[in-house]
């Protein structure tokens, strides 16, 4: 596929480095058009040793090809990463004043922009409006993340990830970014992600590799699906983004780090809810004491053992109690196998002692279930029973997943 990468001039323009490499890899050709600030971010030898195309800015390099005509006639998709208040607001009224947004005047493919800017400048009225004319258009305008902007600014208007623009875009090349059957329209969902930790010290803590990826993409698919959706965020990976176009109020995240902390607020919400997913991966245990300062090493010395209690079991208290009635709750059982059993022998006994609906078993170790970008899953019921095995992307996990809790929910 002949991919066009633009990259406006902000400083999230580094990250577009790494979106080239990943679309690259997956075996696409990358043409990289930069506005002439995105080259004062990052320079043309650094797009064009990396592409293997050249890289300008200018309408008037290669004028015998006609490139401000030909780019975007010749595209099968254009990906604009970041895209500045600025850019937004010249392609929104037809500019046609560089390189990148003569070529967006002729693309006939699918455009997607992910937005990058301070938070003031994407909720002032003009971007507002100049993303609504975009999208009218047909124009897939990525919600930007929240997070840390430049210097010491929080707040939305973070580029997401290279990882999930990557996504997003190839998604909507494939055709599969179609609205989705909304059979979640009216339903409360709650879905817990990431991996609590448990303070050792004040700089220090137990926690597991859990990136929160696979609860990210259970929320999205629900919040798709039409779903209200809260996710409790446990230290996840990198800040998740959700698509502002899709149908459904937005998914409103709820930051832990604890289990604890995680319980309260899962059962906060679970009041309410109609489902209860808990993808997070839960800490069994944690210290039974946490110093208020932190643990000196002493030569020579070996550390005082660490004295550690059991954390409440918040999916079996879920699924026994039934904060809602008619509440279906579902978990994940992140597994290894031993000398006692494989990891599907271990889920099916976890899934009879927990008593949920339904339990998504996982094998996990090193490069498998966590921080990667595919998972496999074999989906039980509470005898242990399987119901369906779905693997291939964390989205097409979650889809399967939300395909066997809609069985099981009323009418």
């Amino acid at each position: 596929m002949r991919i066009l990468l633009g990259v406006g001039g902000g400083v999230a323009a580094y990250k577009a480095v790494l979106l080239l490499r990943l679309l690259r890899e997956a075996g696409h050709r990358v043409r990289v058009v930069p506005t002439a600030s995105a080259l004062r971010f990052v320079g043309a030898p650094t797009w064009e040793a990396l592409s293997g195309e050249p890289a300008t800015c200018e309408v008037f390099d290669d004028v015998p090809h006609v490139p401000h005509v030909a780019l975007g006639q010749e595209a099968d998709l254009v990906v604009v990463a970041p895209a500045t208040a600025d850019l937004l607001a010249r392609a929104a009224s037809g500019r046609a004043d560089d390189l990148l947004t003569s070529a967006l005047l002729t693309a006939r493919c699918p455009v997607v922009m992910a937005p990058a800017m301070h938070s003031e400048m994407w909720e002032h009225p003009a971007t507002v409006a100049n993303v609504a004319t975009l999208r009218g258009r047909g124009v897939h305008v990525v919600e930007p993340a929240s997070g840390r902007l430049t210097g010491a600014d929080t707040g939305p208007g973070r580029l997401p990830e290279p990882e999930e623009i990557a996504r997003v875009a190839l998604e909507v090349a494939a055709g599969r970014s179609e609205p989705a059957a909304q059979d979640l329209t009216g339903v409360r969902v709650v879905v817990s992600a990431g991996g609590t930790r448990e303070p050792v010290d004040p700089v220090r803590f137990l926690g597991n590799r859990s990136s929160g990826r696979q609860g990210v993409e259970l929320a999205r698919a629900a919040r798709a699906r039409g779903a209200a959706v809260t996710l409790v965020a446990a230290n996840l990976a990198s800040p998740p983004a959700f698509d502002a176009a899709a149908p459904g109020p937005p998914v409103q995240v709820v930051d832990v780090e604890t289990t604890a902390q995680l319980r309260e607020a899962v059962r906060a919400a679970a009041r309410e809810a109609d489902v209860v997913v808990m993808a997070a991966a839960v800490a069994d245990f944690r210290p039974a004491q946490a110093p208020t300062a932190k643990i000196k090493k002493v030569a020579g010395q070996a550390p005082a053992p660490i004295a550690l209690v059991e954390n409440p079991d918040v999916l079996a208290e879920l699924a026994a109690q039934r904060l809602r009635p008619g509440q279906v709750v579902v978990g994940f059982a992140a597994e290894t196998g031993d000398e006692d059993g494989g990891v599907l022998d271990h889920g099916r006994a976890k899934a009879r002692r927990k008593g949920a609906d339904l339990l998504a078993v996982n094998a996990v170790g090193e490069g498998v279930g966590f921080a990667v970008d595919d998972n496999h899953v074999t989906v039980v019921d509470r005898d242990g029973a399987t119901v369906l095995e779905v693997g291939g992307t964390k989205r097409e996990v979650a889809d399967g997943l939300w395909d066997a809790v809609v069985k099981l929910l009323p009418g």
